[in-house]
């Protein structure tokens, strides 16, 4: 392909496409025989967005499911109506969030569903919530269950699961895996080229999933995996293993010695660790363990959502890197102003702090349990404005061009240096429809006007 009239880092210029790379980059490049050709008419042609925090195949069935929280439900009413609309009989909704209607239980639900079995799960991803004919279909009540499940006094299910989506997915099988085609679109729109699947449950099942959608062109990006430490090497040339997931619940931490342990076993195997540390206590424990383990230049800490200065300075010392999302600040900001700490407000997912202390940077969608636009974070992190226009700290604000760099950077180097539109890499691109210069202003996936992976165009708007 030929791409006529792009504007590169400033300049216009022609951009050859062959071999599903970058051939030739010059002012006026004759077309070949063959040559399709797109006149890009001066718009800014970007390296493809790489997602660095990312759930595919939860993104998957999340497509396939019921909006259950903000900004679609905002109310009991709202949440009724969506649940009774649903198709199926086994409903399954996500996103919930207790603005909505409060604490949900078995009891809550069945108010809302009484006469099929339902499945809720909060926008955290860590808690389902399930009726009475969900948990009667289960077997909860008859004692089937795992740690996890949630009991009252007597011994009696809840309906409140923690950190139990395998043995769900287990106990609902045999399900048809969710279709990976339209994340493969979904993503081409907002122009992404490559994404890091961030699943701290990946197993050999799930990896073959996310081969064969890659294998079959479903899922067009470039594929990094995460997983336990026991994940096998991906069979595809075109998916990477990456880092051996860790995730850190503040309300049942591990002891000190055992995460030292399980990093150092980690490295051994020549894996970085992803550690998830959400709240101050969980990044504690993450930065002191991996300055007492020994921290590889890979090691990365994902969401960092809470971080003091004497944190972050502690970070530092590690060397690790940190993958956040600044467009929760967008999405959850008007709720972290009712509910976290005052205190904690100035440190909420901060951007400029950790870039002035050396840390490396990188931007990630944690979709589906935030909007899969990196668009929306690469605005966030320039205005931190919440949906109602409070400021969450205007200090930590970044300009457009280091904003968009969270994205830019590596699969296996997340907030390295930022990719570039060159000569001989990657064809992985994505042009917008307009320079720059103006794009900046109105930071927008609206703006996408095409992009490409490995040389093959798989969006046009």
């Amino acid at each position: 392909m030929l791409i006529r009239r792009a504007e590169i880092e400033g300049r216009v210029r022609d951009v050859r496409i062959a071999d599903g790379r970058i051939e030739a980059i010059a002012e006026r490049i004759a077309p070949r025989a063959g040559d399709a050709v797109l006149d890009a008419g001066g718009g800014a042609l970007l390296p493809g967005l790489h997602d660095h925090h990312i759930h595919l195949l939860a993104l998957a069935a999340a497509l396939e499911s019921v909006a259950c929280g903000p900004p679609v439900v905002l109310d009991r009413a709202a949440l009724a109506g969506a649940l009774r609309a649903a198709a199926g009989d086994f409903p399954r909704g996500v996103g919930y969030h207790e603005s909505v209607a409060g604490p949900l239980d078995r009891l809550g639900l069945d108010a809302l569903l009484p006469d099929r079995p339902a499945r809720i799960q909060h926008r955290s991803g860590a808690l389902w919530m399930l009726n009475s004919r969900a948990i009667d279909r289960l077997g909860l009540d008859r004692g089937e269950g795992a740690p996890g499940v949630e009991r009252d006094a007597s011994g009696r299910a809840t309906g409140r699961l923690f950190r139990l989506d395998a043995w769900l997915r287990a106990r609902l099988a045999p399900v048809a895996p969710p279709d990976l085609a339209p994340v493969g679109r979904l993503l081409a729109r907002v122009g992404v080229t490559g994404v890091t699947d961030a699943t701290a449950d990946t197993d050999s099942g799930a990896l073959a999933l996310l081969e064969a959608a890659v294998a079959s062109g479903a899922l067009p990006q470039r594929l990094a995996v995460m997983g336990g430490v026991a994940l096998p090497t991906p069979a595809h040339p075109e998916v990477a293993r990456a880092h051996v997931k860790l995730v850190l619940d503040e309300g049942a931490l591990p002891s000190f010695e055992t995460l030292c342990a399980t990093i150092v076993d980690a490295h051994a195997r020549e894996r970085g660790v992803a550690i998830h540390c959400v709240g101050r206590a969980e990044l504690v424990l993450a930065a002191r363990a991996l300055a007492d383990a020994g921290a590889r230049t890979d090691d990365r800490l994902e969401h960092a959502a809470v971080a003091p200065p004497e944190l972050v300075e502690l970070v530092a010392k590690t060397g690790a890197a940190v993958v956040t999302q600044p467009h929760f600040l967008e999405e959850r900001g008007d709720d972290y102003v009712r509910e976290v700490e005052a205190s904690d407000l100035p440190w909420l997912y901060r951007a400029r702090a950790w870039l002035e202390a050396g840390v490396r940077l990188a931007g990630g969608s944690d979709a589906p349990f935030g909007a899969p636009d990196p668009w929306r974070a690469i605005r966030a992190a320039v205005s931190r404005r919440t949906r109602t226009g409070v400021t969450l700290d205007e200090g930590e604000r970044l300009a457009p061009e280091r904003a968009l760099a969270l994205f830019l950077g590596a699969l296996e180097d997340p907030g390295g240096a930022p990719r570039r539109v060159a000569r001989g890499v990657p064809a992985d691109l994505c042009l917008l429809d307009r320079p720059w210069r103006n794009a900046r202003e109105e930071l927008s996936s609206a703006h996408v006007r095409a992009t490409w992976c490995a040389g093959r165009l798989v969006h046009e708007a």
